[in-house]
């Protein structure tokens, strides 16, 4: 299968603490990780350590830290296209924080910043399914446009999703996503609000909710320690993009990717649990 992610990569700095600093304090991290990170990137490792055969578009550009990430994707069989392979400015840098205790993080990042991208002159590459995060907006548009089947990762609201989800089979929404159309609170006003074929909506460890041609269901979420949380968004989306170009069934690809999420949350470290996967 080829799956192709379009969107954010980062350099990830992962630091676990005992517990987290104060205001203008200082404490000592018990571990050190560095790896490539963002929505895209995370969801492209986790489908290639599924067996899929997967491209990343990216803005990644020539500054010594872009070497962070293009190692760390080449290890995981990852195949990069830098959208911008002239940037001189560094790429966006992510510094995340891991409480030992519970495996819940805070996280500081710019993001993408203003950084603008452009499609690769030579286009995007044909995939059974894509994979789009809303960074990088003209990435994110192209590629909806040309994708023989579109899953969104759709964090939170971006503007660019007025473009991209009418193209979507599958809106993927986290339980902050919030839609300025949507009729009021609540998971089906949401699904209403973005109008896709299928919508699910996750709530980190409890069910995730989905909508499909007028029918509705929940999956549970394999109860587990958690250890980390970093990406175990990132992960399901990579899992779920496996799994639905091997089941037409939505509650059984879901079922699939929370069950991979969870190998995530179980283990410390942004790359240490891909062998543990089943």
């Amino acid at each position: 299968m080829r799956i192709l992610c379009v969107g954010l990569a980062t350099v990830d700095l992962v630091q676990r603490v005992a517990r987290m600093p104060g205001v203008d304090e200082k404490v000592q991290s018990t571990s050190m990780d560095v790896a490539a990170g963002g929505p895209a990137a995370n969801a492209a490792v986790t489908a290639a350590a599924l067996g899929a055969d997967v491209t990343l578009v990216t803005a990644v550009g020539t500054h010594p830290l872009g070497d962070l990430i293009r190692a760390d994707l080449a290890a995981h069989r990852v195949t990069l296209i830098d959208a911008s392979p002239d940037a001189e400015q560094p790429p966006p840098v992510s510094a995340v924080t891991v409480l030992d205790a519970t495996g819940e993080r805070t996280i500081v990042s710019r993001n993408a910043g203003t950084r603008t991208v452009a499609v690769p002159e030579s286009g995007l590459p044909d995939a059974d399914l894509t994979l789009v995060d809303g960074h990088h907006p003209a990435l994110a548009v192209a590629a909806a446009r040309s994708a023989r089947r579109l899953l969104v990762d759709a964090g939170s609201w971006r503007p660019v999703f007025a473009d991209v989800f009418p193209h979507a089979e599958l809106v993927a929404c986290s339980g902050d996503f919030r839609h300025p159309a949507a009729a009021g609170p609540g998971d089906a006003a949401i699904a209403a609000a973005v109008a896709a074929p299928h919508v699910a909506i996750t709530h980190g460890d409890a069910p995730v909710n989905w909508f499909s041609a007028g029918s509705s269901g929940a999956v549970p979420v394999p109860r587990v320690t958690a250890v980390d949380t970093s990406g175990a968004g990132d992960a399901f989306h990579g899992a779920l993009a496996v799994a639905l170009t091997r089941s037409d069934d939505l509650q059984t690809a879901i079922e699939y990717a929370v069950r991979v999420a969870a190998t995530r949350v179980a283990h410390a470290g942004p790359r240490a649990w891909l062998s543990h996967l089943p």
